[in-house]
């Protein structure tokens, strides 16, 4: 079966962004700023993204183009013969699973909250009754499992149509909507009555305030966040390479993807922490901002109700476009290892992330007393820990050390003439010793401290 390739260069960045833009974007960077210090996080995000998280994609993406199978397939097709660098492939295989396990749930959130704004569910509500507005909707089993089968059954019609025709063509749409709508946002809120204060404090690094929350902790975070909101380690980027050609350079590719996923956190905090200073709310109330401290913003404004609205139609195309790029992933590999059609293996997956969706999206009702990581964590606590400080991190290191271990790896001149097939901006060949000792040496800092950190709460 001849692969599939994508119809335009345009298609393949919006696509690859899509997957790495996601939640973290929206919902985590603005409140880690707020908890950091405000733009001294930011800075040291920056550095972090360009130290690691770019040489890491253009590993992810050269190993896909080279092997252009998905990610089980592609280490073995590539790999040294009597190697086992496959086997990574099933525990990234199991990764983009769990992803979804608990990812669906957190995006049918969004549709929940997209329709109470269109409803004006918020309208004159206290702090209180937004917060039970929230927890209303956790505790109903109905209402999470409802949306959590929308979004999965939805995921994977899209993937169903085909991968010009749905996900690139409904992925390259939603990236444009979701810019457009995310610049609008953005230029209303920063011209809010005072407004002012809160763009001096994400704007103007205040690097007494980083001191006094601890210097390393801080570190840590961006470090964290720059990393992970990539969405590299557990292949969703390698099937992306495996459906382009070679007249574009790898590194230029994953710039641009970088750029504009960095562009769409930065304008997200543009919309939260000048809302928050505009209406004297606290923007360091943690994860609970976006559904318990937003709304109220947006009631307070002028014509809230469309801009809630506005917002978490962007929060929707920004979860929606990870979830078609990560559901291509699956049955991208269905599709190669048993040479199933695009849909069946849509129908197969379409059930198997339904029932495996089911623990997270009960987690917070009928099985609330289930509490795997200490009183008050929930079944998604879990999972995202798994991804997140597990599978993320050590399978960032196991395609860097395939990348750089010239005899029982690929190899770094493997490697490099595929990262630099093509025009574009250069992978650079002297990054060599920092790829194969220092990058490595990070990723396990990153990920015994995340360990570390996680036992001793």
């Amino acid at each position: 079966m001849e692969r599939e390739k994508f119809g335009s260069r345009l298609g393949f960045i919006l696509i690859s962004a899509g997957c790495a833009i996601g939640l973290g974007n929206v919902w985590r960077f603005p409140y880690m700023v707020g908890q950091s210090g405000g733009a001294a996080f930011i800075l040291i995000y920056l550095a972090f993204l360009l130290l690691f998280g770019l040489p890491i994609m253009a590993m992810e993406f050269a190993v896909g183009r080279a092997s252009q199978r998905s990610l089980v397939c592609s280490f073995k097709e590539i790999e040294p013969k009597g190697t086992k660098w496959h086997w990574f492939g099933w525990v990234g295989l199991a990764g983009n699973y769990l992803l979804m396990m608990f990812y669906t749930t957190v995006c049918g959130w969004m549709f929940v909250y997209f329709l109470k704004m269109i409803r004006g569910d918020f309208t004159d509500n206290t702090a209180a009754q937004v917060s039970t507005q929230f927890g209303d909707m956790l505790a109903s089993p109905w209402v999470m499992v409802g949306f959590m089968v929308l979004v999965t059954v939805l995921g994977f019609f899209i993937c169903s149509l085909g991968l010009k025709k749905g996900v690139e063509k409904i992925n390259k749409g939603m990236m444009l909507a979701l810019l457009a709508i995310i610049s609008v946002l953005a230029v209303r809120t920063v011209t809010l009555p005072g407004a002012g204060e809160g763009l001096r404090y994400y704007l103007v690094p205040d690097f007494g305030k980083m001191a006094e929350l601890g210097v390393g902790e801080v570190l840590f975070s961006a470090m964290g966040q720059a990393f992970f909101t990539l969405s590299i380690g557990m292949g969703s980027m390698a099937i992306f390479g495996s459906y382009i050609d070679k007249d574009r350079r790898l590194f230029g590719e994953s710039v641009s993807i970088a750029a504009l996923d960095t562009f769409v956190a930065i304008m997200a905090g543009f919309i939260v922490i000048p809302s928050c200073f505009a209406y004297d709310i606290d923007p360091n109330a943690g994860p609970g901002l976006l559904f318990e401290t937003l709304p109220r913003v947006f009631d307070s404004m002028a014509g809230g109700r469309i801009w809630g609205t506005l917002f978490f139609l962007f929060m929707i195309f920004a979860a929606m476009s990870t979830v078609t790029a990560v559901f291509e992933n699956l049955i991208s590999f269905w599709m190669d290892t048993r040479g199933w059609s695009r849909r069946k293996a849509c129908l197969v997956n379409v059930v198997a992330v339904i029932l495996l969706s089911l623990p997270c999206a009960l987690g917070f009702n009928l099985l609330s007393d289930v509490t795997p990581m200490g009183a008050g964590s929930t079944i998604m606590d879990l999972e995202d820990f798994i991804i997140s400080n597990n599978i993320l991190p050590l399978g960032s290191l196991v395609y860097v050390l395939f990348c750089t271990w010239n005899k029982k790896g690929w190899g770094w001149n493997a490697f490099m003439e595929e990262a630099n097939a093509g025009q574009g901006l250069r992978f650079p060949k002297r990054m060599y010793v920092y790829c194969k000792y220092v990058l490595p040496l990070i990723l396990l800092v990153l990920w015994g401290y995340g360990i570390v950190t996680t036992v001793m709460k």
